[in-house]
């Protein structure tokens, strides 16, 4: 495996593989490397011909310095995490090299940022995300690029980005990871106490009770999130949200039926977490729960 640093170096590397029509999968992360980010490279190694990982913290995706700074990195660790699952190329600029002097260009994406995430980070949150994952795009020059379920609404305000701008390129999001306790695995569980570890626990029981809640046939929102908010409160959890939501357009739903995400957000101790599950609930089931309640 090569490490690279600058653009241009990834063009050079590319250039011949490209020209031979051999795929190119990438892999966007901000490193400290867990089975999550493995199984996204695993995933590209297995369908593509060479596997770039670019290793990035990106800045302007944070509304908290403090966050920033306290983001867990460890590059030569990730380098050998990468290399032993057979990444081919590790992408790790420079901050100056993704944003050079007298940057001044921002991608934004609407209809899909403005609530969840985009309420509690800031819109700036999905344009930092959605400005250097075009560039990175620009960069690599993917066939394929892989992201992880549990980042449900930047997977959406990517496959957004994608299709608007025509981008030629296979968006495949995976399934979440999670640990043995059901915890999804996040670079930022490193901050965790084992208290807060414990704790953290309760936004995946959350989901899941949400999710027995719609296979009993709850079908209406504010009962299945009320009996979801009863885990974290359990733990002594306050969410930032719990919501059901479209799962395309990620508005919140009146009724529930289709693909709908149940997604968290909650500070435990010092450290903000995520998750979500999908369900989906079938017109037929949907048809049959109506005809027995007696309704056409």
């Amino acid at each position: 495996m090569r490490t690279l640093r600058t653009v241009a170096e990834v063009r050079t590397a590319l250039s011949r593989p490209r020209q031979a029509r051999r795929s190119i999968g990438l892999v966007p992360t901000m490193g400290y490397f867990h089975e999550g980010h493995l199984s996204l490279m695993r995933r590209a190694r297995q369908e593509c011909d060479l596997v770039v990982v670019s290793l990035f913290v990106n800045p302007t995706q944070f509304n908290d310095s403090g966050d920033l700074t306290a983001y867990p990195r460890d590059e030569r660790r990730d380098a050998v995490l990468a290399a032993e699952v057979g990444v081919d190329y590790l992408f790790a600029p420079p901050v100056e090299e993704v944003y050079p002097p007298g940057f001044s260009t921002s991608v934004s994406v609407g209809g899909v940022t403005e609530s969840l995430e985009g309420e509690y980070r800031g819109r700036q949150h999905f344009d930092g995300v959605a400005t250097v994952v075009t560039k990175l795009f620009n960069m690599v020059a993917p066939d394929v690029a892989y992201f992880g379920q549990k980042d449900a609404q930047q997977a959406v305000v990517i496959a957004r980005l994608v299709r608007d701008l025509d981008m030629p390129l296979r968006i495949e999001i995976c399934p979440t990871v999670r640990a043995s306790d059901g915890l999804a695995l996040s670079s930022r569980n490193a901050h965790l106490s084992p208290d807060e570890r414990d704790r953290a626990v309760s936004l995946q029981r959350a989901l899941q009770t949400a999710r027995d809640a719609v296979l009993a046939g709850e079908r209406d929102p504010a009962a299945v999130i009320s009996r979801a908010r009863s885990e974290l409160t359990l733990a002594n959890v306050e969410p930032d949200y719990l919501e059901l939501v479209s799962a395309d357009t990620l508005a919140p739903v009146q009724r529930i039926d289709g693909d709908v995400l149940a997604v968290v957000a909650a500070r435990v101790g010092s450290t903000r977490l995520i998750d979500n599950t999908l369900m989906r609930v079938s017109p037929v089931a949907v048809a049959a729960e109506h005809t027995t309640n007696g309704r056409p």
